[in-house]
């Protein structure tokens, strides 16, 4: 898979994800993806100091992302 592909398959993992953000009055925008392994993503609105935002990310954001590109190793939010 190519570094674009896998781009576009982690903007549609987080375009599944991002419903599910807003409905809490937050959201999340891809910052980067470096080796193709490492997602940086930031989480904004009511996501941003949220306890729960760490969990969010792991089980959430950082399976759904593996579920499109299963390369991705680790997801984390530069927030």
């Amino acid at each position: 898979m190519t570094s674009e592909e896998i781009r576009l398959n982690v903007e549609k993992a987080l375009e599944e994800i991002r419903p599910f953000l807003k409905n809490d009055g937050g959201d999340i925008s891809l910052v980067a993806i470096e080796d193709d392994k490492l997602v940086k993503v930031q989480l904004e609105g009511a996501c941003v100091g949220c306890s729960v935002n760490q969990m969010t990310l792991k089980s959430g954001v950082e399976m759904t992302i593996k579920k499109y590109a299963p390369q991705i190793e680790e997801v984390v939010n530069i927030g």
